[in-house]
């Protein structure tokens, strides 16, 4: 999962250290998700979203590596022929 949370923190003119005293985090950690390295947990990504006025959709890109069978209630692999 890749994520634009460098872009809107810098759009906010705030500092990692900043951006990780509001979510009560390190700047350790806010460098990490920034750079792909940790995914955020679920609590994370929804104060994020409200800290930015943006939706997840918006702020994170998610691996198209799977697919959802809603008629099978399934997640599968996408593979190429």
């Amino acid at each position: 999962m890749k994520n634009k949370i460098r872009y809107y923190r810098q759009e906010m003119k705030i500092t990692q250290k900043e951006l990780g005293k509001i979510l009560g985090v390190s700047r350790q950690t806010i460098s990490a998700l920034e750079n792909n390295k940790f995914n955020p947990t679920i609590l994370m990504a929804h104060k994020l979203t409200i800290l930015f006025n943006c939706k997840i959709e918006d702020l994170f890109t998610f691996d198209e590596k799977y697919k959802y069978d809603s008629d099978k209630k399934t997640l599968e692999e996408i593979t190429e022929e």
